[in-house]
């Protein structure tokens, strides 16, 4: 993610219009019909990301990702349902990916309508689609605080033992519903999800989970998650693993959880990142620390921007001008960006402890990144607005690839 003076984009991002606005993102983006991802027929010349590269090889030569990372990990992308029909998406989807992850169709809201009722339509679609076409789904996330509905939390507080008891049973309730409804269908669980402090001064964050439990709201969610289902994989799900004192107070929460024998299996680190940052070092640092706890790394949420913004910009001051297509300063963004892909996947590819690779989103198209910090058109992800590969694609694929 973006360095430390820096505020989190990603936590940033999730305030409940900003919720709002990635679940309408389900369907989302415009785009072209090129069937994209190596099908397509047209030149990757002929799209805005790629225009800086008219050597660039034809894109019907692009080799699988599932295929070509088969013996080091499963590689995929965040979609919600609305994505898998549309024409280049599809394409990508289906020539690409062995791992899904829903975008939001899968989070607490909206599936807990109420206590004990869920709305599983949407959750269902997807996994319907991952199952006809041989795509194994990770689940995402049982327990988010931004995405937590509010009658988990109804209830008299005058008496917090009774109360605690209430919510406690909620929540290992619909765990243990969602997970059971999910069994055999999805290989990994984001069972919690951001709960590390930003803040230097404390190791939790002060979610509204946390002021009522404490951290043993983690513990119910880890062992009802395990119950329903005994084969399932169980993550902590965090941003700005890369950065040592988060990673640090993230890492004495996972050193708790395996000291009280809670079932947990690794460590996703979303990796919101951009062309700057993080080094390849960092990344290394991330993923040993987890190993060295004997926990599976997954990357759950990659993403890249071509924007290196000072902090002052998630105020909405002095962000970086808008990068044209076929400019100078856009196609050096690209080859950054094709570089900084490649030197982190090479750090992927050389930790067996890294068994999923997910990237947030599929194409540039439809990207969260357009709305944020500010309303700006991004390109941070391997495949452009047409569907074909970019430089990065290649460049994480052929390591004769001069971007």
């Amino acid at each position: 993610m973006e360095p430390t003076n820096q505020p989190s984009r990603r936590g940033l991002l999730f305030s409940v219009a900003a919720s709002t606005l990635v679940a309408a993102c389900g369907g989302g983006g415009g785009g072209g019909s090129s069937s994209g991802g190596g099908g397509s027929s047209s030149s990757s010349s002929s799209s805005a990301s790629s225009s800086f590269s008219p050597t660039l090889p034809d894109p019907a030569t692009a080799p699988a990702l599932k295929v070509h990372f088969a013996s080091h990990f499963k590689i995929g992308f965040a979609v919600d349902p609305g994505l898998t029909s549309q024409s280049s998406t599809n394409a990508i989807l289906l020539k690409h990916a062995s791992t899904l992850t829903a975008e939001s169709v899968m989070k607490a809201n909206p599936i807990g309508v109420s206590a004990g009722v869920y709305n599983f339509t949407e959750a269902d679609a997807l996994i319907t689609f991952a199952e006809a076409n041989g795509i194994s789904v990770r689940g995402h996330a049982l327990v988010w605080h931004q995405t937590s509905p509010s009658w988990f939390f109804d209830g008299d507080r005058s008496d917090m033992a009774t109360y605690r008891a209430l919510v406690r049973g909620r929540l290992e309730t619909y765990i243990t519903d969602v997970v059971t409804h999910f069994r055999g269908k999805v290989y990994g669980w984001d069972v919690v999800n951001e709960v590390t402090s930003d803040d230097a001064s404390a190791t939790y964050r002060n979610s509204e989970w946390y002021q009522i439990f404490g951290a043993d709201f983690i513990d119910y969610a880890f062992r009802a998650a395990r119950v329903a289902d005994p084969g399932v994989k169980l993550f902590i799900n965090e941003y700005s693993t890369e950065d040592a004192g988060k990673r640090g107070r993230l890492m004495t929460i996972v050193q708790g959880l395996i000291d009280r024998g809670v079932p947990i299996d690794g460590v996703g680190h979303q990796m919101h990142i951009n062309t700057g940052y993080p080094s390849a070092a960092q990344v290394t640092a991330a993923l040993t620390d987890v190993e060295a706890k004997g926990l599976i790394n997954h990357i759950t949420e990659m993403d890249m921007s071509v924007y290196n913004d000072p902090g002052s910009c998630y105020s909405g001051t002095g962000c970086q001008a808008v990068l044209t297509p076929g400019t100078t300063a856009f196609n050096t963004a690209m080859t950054t960006q094709a570089l900084k892909y490649r030197e982190l996947f090479n750090v992927f590819t050389a930790h067996a402890s890294v068994e999923s690779v997910t990237l947030w989103g599929v194409a540039d198209n439809h990207t969260w990144l357009d709305a944020y910090p500010i309303t700006r058109k991004n390109y941070p992800l391997l495949f452009d607005q047409m569907g074909d590969p970019k430089a990065a694609f290649w460049a994480i694929v052929d390591p004769a690839f001069v971007p």
